[in-house]
């Protein structure tokens, strides 16, 4: 499978999840370890931060990450897909309830 069409389906897939994708310059000294991005919750909203200038590998690796915070056992996936996502370590799914605390949150 072409990469690119990996990149599409993953991000159709996160933004199924309601997470926005933002593509950013990640500046970062070079003795520090390489930052792609990640999944965090800004103002209660799922946002996904990709750095700007990573590989397409690192892109992907940085999508299927954030997707396994997420439950994807009833969803149907591509076996290539679910192959790809079966790689990549279990992470903590977001727990709702706090992403409704924290939109209350002054």
């Amino acid at each position: 499978m072409d990469e690119n069409w990996i990149i599409d389906q993953l991000e159709e897939l996160i933004k199924s999840f309601g997470v926005q994708i933002r593509r950013e310059p990640i500046k970062q000294d070079e003795d520090l370890v390489n930052v792609v991005g990640g999944l965090c919750l800004l103002r209660g909203e799922y946002v996904l931060i990709i750095n700007s200038k990573a590989t397409t590998m690192d892109r992907i690796k940085t999508l299927a990450t954030a997707l396994k915070h997420f439950d994807l056992d009833q969803i149907y996936l591509r076996p290539v897909l679910r192959e790809l996502l079966d790689k990549i370590p279990e992470q903590s799914p977001f727990n709702l309830i706090d992403k409704q605390k924290l939109k209350d949150f002054p």
